[in-house]
């Protein structure tokens, strides 16, 4: 089995299980306390921190131990919002963030705060430009993520820092992604990550506060963790945590090399072997291991499983997977297709046998669902009537695309398709189908049920 989606949860690494092992023995104890087990249990909390410090570029002081990357990032944004809620109580956030992040946005805006999100551009990068024109007088706190969880774009976090830093306002960094290949560059205020992003255990999270920053820790306190993370510390995890990032930096420079070229051979060969498919995300400025891709004329949960039948375990940002009913909002963002997609994410270390293997396979798992889909063949150029009604009420996308694609055809140039359909998915693919085929989407308008899609052939 070939496992293609560390940007989930990379594999243990073996030295966080070395690191684990050996420090169940001497980590257990509580680290407050005087006695000798207390002592032994301290020495590996304070080296732990002052590596992840040292791996971060930041001081020992200014780490903190959390439960989860998810709990870091909630309590970064409520603690800084706090902190500052005498300047005001607007957030700006990314429209690309984490969930965890957006989560945050939403339970602030629930409470009576304002929330900005700054657009990003067809490859899901943000521009500064953005960010700046998103500051005002009462805004409390702006997060960025260094990098995207669904399509590896690397994001300006540099340059956001540099403008907001000039307006003073703290910058979060959601490094979660990042983090295991280097430090994040730029004069950020406040950083989270998560270990088993990088090969890590899961359990354990980062979270960053520079000193200087305004932060006031929310709901009850204890004196662990300079009162910002209560509960007592999984020591041998945050060992075996730091460890692990530790191992991981030292194998980035060769890794990165290795795993980018890779990732560009999935770029490059996927739109040759396999018709009617969008790659997604900066063709550059991206992590190394992450590639995206979206199908045409394909169920995204379908596709996982017959991959996972072939032996490879990928992951979706599809509208089509079980765990949800709606477009990846990453995708949406971007305006690209979202069926039929594919987050393919390399652990380190992967085999190119692996990915030739991944490449001869994937045709024929995309061509399967395709054909039980009932996918249509290129339209036919013949004439017909100026607008021509699909009915695809009820039906989940690709559905509706797919009948969008069997009676295009039957239309003159010029002539209008409507597609009725009631899948929040169609308002982002069948735009994406459009732009792939070279038509014009002319917009939406309400219909009795659903929405109409009004699609206008220009050749």
């Amino acid at each position: 089995m070939a496992y293609f989606d560390a940007a989930s949860a990379a594999p243990l690494h073996p030295v966080a299980r070395q690191a684990l092992l050996a420090s169940l023995d001497e980590g257990w104890a509580d680290p407050a306390r005087l006695y000798r087990e207390g002592r032994k249990a301290r020495m590996l909390l304070d080296a732990a921190r002052e590596a992840a410090a040292e791996a971060v570029g930041c001081r020992a002081d200014e780490v903190v131990f959390t439960s989860s990357g998810t709990r870091a990032v909630h309590t970064g944004v409520v603690g800084a919002l706090a902190g500052r809620r005498r300047v005001g109580r607007h957030l700006i956030v990314s429209s690309v963030e984490h969930s965890s992040v957006l989560h945050s946005a939403e339970v602030f805006e629930a409470d009576g705060g304002t929330v900005t999100q700054v657009p990003v551009n067809r490859a899901g990068a943000v521009e500064p430009s953005g960010y700046a024109s998103a500051l005002r007088p009462d805004t409390a706190l702006a997060c960025l993520q260094s990098a995207n969880h669904e399509v590896g774009t690397v994001q300006p976090v540099a340059e956001v820092a540099e403008v907001c830093r000039a307006a003073g306002v703290p910058l979060l960094v959601d490094a979660a992604q990042s983090l295991g290949w280097g430090p994040v560059e730029g004069d950020w205020s406040l950083l989270t990550a998560s270990a088993h992003k990088w090969g890590g255990p899961s359990g354990v999270g980062l979270l960053v506060v520079r000193k200087g920053v305004r932060f006031a820790a929310q709901g009850p306190v204890d004196e662990r963790e300079s009162g910002r993370a209560p509960g007592f510390e999984d020591i041998p995890a945050i060992v075996a945590a730091v460890a692990s990032l530790r191992a991981v930096r030292a194998e980035a420079a060769h890794e990165a090399v290795r795993l980018r070229e890779l990732t560009q051979r999935i770029r490059t060969r996927v739109p040759q072997l396999v018709p009617d498919v969008e790659v997604v995300g900066e063709p550059e400025r991206r992590l190394p291991g992450i590639v995206t891709f979206s199908c045409l004329y394909v169920d995204g949960e379908a596709l996982l499983h017959e991959l996972d039948r072939e032996g490879f375990s990928v992951s979706s940002g599809s509208s089509c997977t079980s765990s949800t009913l709606t477009p990846s909002h990453v995708l949406k963002a971007m305006g690209v297709l979202s069926g039929g997609n594919v987050r393919v994410s390399l652990p380190l270390g992967t085999p190119e046998a692996d990915v030739e293997r991944f490449l001869g396979v994937l045709p024929g798992a995309v061509a399967e669902v395709r054909e039980k889909l009932g996918a249509p063949e290129a339209p036919a150029a013949q004439q017909g009537p100026g607008e021509v009604l699909v009915d695809s009420l009820g039906k989940r996308c690709p559905i509706p695309v797919i009948e969008l694609a069997k009676v295009f055809g039957q239309v003159p140039v010029g002539g209008i398709v409507r597609v009725l359909s009631d899948d929040e998915a169609a308002r982002l693919d069948i735009p994406a189908w459009c732009e792939m085929r070279g038509q014009e989407y002319v917009g939406e308008e309400p219909a009795e049920r659903g929405t109409a899609y009004l699609v206008r052939r220009v050749g």
